[in-house]
This record gives structure tokens, C-alpha cells and sequence, in this order.
């Protein structure tokens, strides 16, 4: 987890939403089911000429490490433990210095129901505003290609996770996360991306700290919806996909 989530803005609404701008024009296809290896917008902040300048760009979802042989790698990183993040192989070097946001809708977690069958559920802000997890970006060369040749270089994410909220938890959105699943993605406000994204920050293992010291307040403001079991297909895609069914639990 997170394994499945959907991205439906418009490359427009998402440059005014986080004041962001592009360097080169990009195109997102409306997604109600984003599935890994999938091109996925992410923002990310470069220098130029010395000052910061945030960027909404493409990446495939599952990052490949610059030293992997193949991006075939890249299906097993679309998540990255924000507990050991720092001494990954495969993140300690992105998390230092490749820090970005993926914004979402909302995502989708399955539960265990009766027998064998799982029922999904769609997690998303109750005010229908995006959200946006702490993620990590990588750029792979691929040998097989020219030096100019532009498909050369891979542009990939990994969406950070962190631990659901004590199963003590007093109650409320909290408690029906942690019932849902012992992991969630790991959510930034706008003041914690901020600072994630800043590229003169070089402290990493503070960033991690703040970011998953706030995960939790973030989610207060999600909201669990029962949708059906159409998500588990990944050739389905469309906003029925995130209606609501039945009751939750």
C-alpha cells in the first residue's frame, strides 16, 4: 500500500492548486484507477539561477534506482517505509536530495471480507480538496539509447509510507484508518511540503521526522467510502469507479 489511487485534475488546476509552473508541456489523462507504472504527476523544486522554482512534471510510479540494470526494478518501489528510508539502498540517496509530492484525489485499500473476497474502499479529503504525499524522485539512464536520444533518461516516483495510528486511538477518522489498514500514505500539508520540496533543505532525517509527525493530523480530514469491487481491474477505468456502496465495515 498504497497499491492503487486516482489522479483526475487537470494539468491547469493542478499548476494553480500548488503554484507551480512547467518546464516542458505535459499531458495527464483523467485516472480513476492509477496503477504502478503508470506516468503520474509529481512537483518537484529545482534551483534556477539560484532560487527555488517548483515544477509539475510526469514520472512512472515505481522508482528505479540510477544504478539498476532495467527499470523492471521500478514495480517493486512504488512505496518507500519512511522508517528506513534513510538507510534503503534504493532511497537513501533520493531522500537526500530528490524530494517531491504526488498529489492525489483520494486511493484505494482493500479489507478482508467474507471467505476469500476483499472489499475495497476509497479514502479522499471529505472537502473534495486534492491531497499530497511525501514522495521521492529518480532519473535512470538507459544504455540501450543514443545520448540525444530525449527517451534516454526515465523520470521515477516512490510514494512514502508511514503507520496507521495506535490501535488504542481514541476514535473517529484515526481509529477507522487504523481498522482499514496497519499503513497509510504518507500526507503533507501545505506547510510540511514546503519544506519536503525545498531544495536548500540537507537535513533529511529532520524532513522525515516533520513530515510523519503531522501524517496523522492531515488524515483527521479524510473521509472512507465502500465503492465497488470494479477498482480491482485495472483495465476499469472511470469516476463510477469512486461512487459510493453499501456502508463501511
Amino acid at each position: 500500500m498504497c497499491g492503487r489511487y486516482v489522479m483526475a485534475r487537470a494539468v491547469g488546476d493542478l499548476l494553480a492548486e500548488f503554484d507551480a509552473e512547467l518546464e516542458h508541456e505535459i499531458a495527464i489523462p483523467p485516472s480513476w484507477n492509477v496503477a504502478p507504472t503508470a506516468d503520474v504527476p509529481i512537483l518537484l523544486e529545482r534551483l534556477i539561477d539560484g532560487n527555488p522554482v517548483r515544477q509539475l512534471h510526469l514520472a512512472r510510479w515505481g522508482l528505479v534506482p540510477s544504478w539498476a540494470k532495467d527499470p523492471g526494478i521500478g514495480s517493486k518501489m512504488i512505496n518507500a517505509r519512511s522508517e528506513s528510508v534513510l538507510e534503503k539502498p534504493s532511497f537513501r540517496k533520493a531522500v537526500r536530495s530528490r524530494r517531491c509530492a504526488v498529489p492525489a484525489d483520494g486511493y484505494y485499500e482493500w479489507k478482508a471480507g467474507e471467505g476469500r473476497s476483499k472489499q475495497p474502499y476509497y479514502v479522499h479529503p471529505s472537502d473534495g480538496g486534492p491531497m499530497v504525499f511525501a514522495g521521492l524522485y529518480e532519473w535512470w539512464k538507459d544504455p540501450s539509447k543514443a545520448d540525444g536520444d530525449p527517451h534516454r533518461w526515465l523520470l521515477s516516483t516512490s510514494i512514502l509510507t508511514t503507520d496507521s495510528p495506535p490501535e488504542d486511538y481514541a476514535g473517529g477518522m484515526l481509529a477507522e484508518l487504523t481498522a482499514l489498514h496497519d499503513r497509510v500514505p504518507l500526507p503533507m500539508d501545505r506547510a510540511t511540503m514546503q519544506a519536503w520540496l525545498d531544495p536548500h533543505a540537507g537535513d533529511a532525517a529532520t524532513l522525515v521526522d516533520l513530515v510523519r509527525s503531522g501524517a496523522h493530523d492531515v488524515a483527521e480530514g479524510w473521509t472512507i467510502d465502500a465503492v465497488g469491487t470494479a477498482v480491482g481491474n485495472v483495465k476499469n477505468d472511470s469516476a463510477e469507479l469512486i461512487k459510493p456502496v453499501g456502508s463501511l465495515f
